[in-house]
């Protein structure tokens, strides 16, 4: 009795200890760079946030940030890579809401939970969309669309990034939400379905404003309406989806900061109040609002819980329009 009460008292001990060190372990990071992961290609939308919160945070921190792209599979090799790192605070990724709340309901074999095999950092932007038309469709307004739709059910076409991708889903939804039948064409990348439009193989697409305005600007594609709560100043006649189409839930395009499950709460908020002086600071901010990539400060409890809430939505949505991708 008494060698195991010796046993208790040493396990107490060491637990207590290895608390004090972890307190302390907490308290000095970082103490070496910082590998910040991309799950897309240089260039990439992900990959200019990304890029512009190492540097920032590469200063605030006094520790090197360093940006690692790794593309493909929608995600998951990266988010795969991630997962299985040590939970230090060195290893983070910028992930998305399609990698969090939309990948489990798409994919038959993720081989992680993107809710709960992850720590939620914080919040970071939002991207803002725009439902364009082709001009060889003849279609000019949101009520151009509803009538023409209506009057041929899944005769107009859209164009999309691929299956599954955001720019498939929002539409989708922008079609059930407003009663509308019309016929999906998926393309490989945001890249050529864009330039199908332009040149009328498709008639209709839902886009990052940063990757159609220069196309709307030229007047090669008519816009229809913006996503988001606020219009861009550099579409200001535009009209708001959630004002066209009250049922709407908002189209989310939203980035985050994350790293593998049971990280540090000290290093979690360390590394969140990094991410909300980027996005306070003035020039940071304009730098992203330049690229329709709308600053969210928050915490890890606010980003865990709308992805939660993206993935309610969204997975109920994929489960109905039955889209699974091998």
């Amino acid at each position: 009795m008494i060698l195991n009460c010796c046993r208790l008292i040493f396990s107490l001990a060491f637990v207590a200890t290895l608390g004090s060190i972890n307190s302390l372990y907490a308290q000095d990071f970082p103490v070496r760079p910082i590998k910040l992961v991309i799950p897309q290609t240089p260039g990439s939308g992900a990959d200019l946030v990304g890029r512009m919160m190492a540097e920032y945070m590469t200063n605030y921190l006094k520790q090197s940030v360093i940006v690692d792209n790794k593309p493909g599979a929608n995600g998951i090799i990266a988010s795969q890579f991630v997962q299985r790192e040590q939970p230090d605070g060195y290893t983070l990724m910028l992930t998305s809401v399609s990698l969090v709340s939309f990948n489990k309901f798409l994919y038959k074999n993720v081989p992680f939970d993107p809710l709960k095999d992850f720590s939620f950092v914080a919040p970071v932007a939002d991207a803002s969309f725009v439902l364009i038309a082709s001009t060889n469709s003849g279609i000019k307004s949101w009520e151009d669309l509803l009538r023409r739709a209506k009057a041929k059910p899944d005769e107009l076409t859209f164009a999309s990034a691929g299956l599954g991708n955001s720019t498939h889903l929002y539409t989708e939804m922008v079609a059930m939400r407003s009663g509308i039948k019309i016929r999906h064409i998926p393309y490989k990348s945001s890249g050529p379905a864009l330039l199908a439009v332009v040149g009328g193989e498709a008639d209709l697409m839902t886009v990052t404003t940063a990757t159609g305005l220069s196309q709307i600007k030229a007047g090669k594609v008519v816009a229809l309406a913006q996503s988001g709560d606020t219009k861009s100043p550099q579409l200001a006649d535009l009209p708001l989806l959630k004002d066209l189409a009250p049922s709407l839930p908002a189209l989310p395009g939203w980035y985050a900061l994350i790293g593998p499950a049971k990280m540090d709460t000290k290093i979690t908020q360390k590394l969140a109040l990094a991410v909300n002086q980027f996005l306070m600071d003035p020039s940071m901010k304009q730098k992203l609002i330049d690229q329709f990539l709308f600053p969210i400060p928050g915490t890890s409890a606010d980003i865990q819980k709308r992805a939660e809430n993206e993935a309610r939505i969204w997975g109920t949505f994929i489960g109905d329009l039955k889209i699974q991708i091998d």
